[in-house]
C-alpha cells in the first residue's frame, strides 16, 4: 500500500470539498492528529474508517486505495455534481437548465 498516495488523494478531496481537518475528523469520529497522520501517509486506517472517509468525501474506496475509479474519467462537472447533496439536486438541475437556456438565448441573439 502506498499510504502517502492514499493520504494525498484524501487530503486533495477534503480540501476540494472545503472541510477543515478538524471538521473532517469530527465527521469521521477520530482526532485531527489521526487525520493528519492518514493524510501524510504516516498511518493506515481500518476498513470502517476507510468506509467513513469514502462516504464523507463521496469517493470510492477503489479510488482512495488505488487511485483508480471508473468515475475518474468523468469531467470535473460530474465530480462537482456528485458533491451536491441528494436533496439539493433538483435546485442544481434547475440552475443548469437555466444556464443552458441563457446560453442558447445569447447564441440566438448573436446570430
Amino acid at each position: 500500500m502506498d499510504w502517502a498516495a492514499i493520504g494525498k488523494r484524501i487530503r486533495r478531496q477534503r480540501e476540494f470539498i472545503g472541510y477543515t481537518r478538524e471538521q473532517f475528523a469530527e465527521y469521521l469520529d477520530v482526532t485531527p492528529k489521526f487525520c493528519s497522520d492518514i493524510e501524510l501517509g504516516v498511518k493506515g486506517m481500518s476498513v470502517p474508517t476507510l468506509c467513513r472517509i469514502a462516504e464523507t468525501l463521496k469517493l470510492s474506496t477503489d479510488y482512495i486505495l488505488f487511485g483508480t475509479d471508473s468515475s475518474a474519467e468523468q469531467p470535473p462537472l460530474y465530480h462537482m455534481l456528485q458533491q451536491c447533496p441528494e436533496e439539493k439536486r433538483p435546485y442544481m438541475e434547475a440552475m443548469i437548465k437555466n444556464f443552458l437556456l441563457a446560453i442558447a438565448d445569447t447564441r440566438d441573439q448573436l446570430s
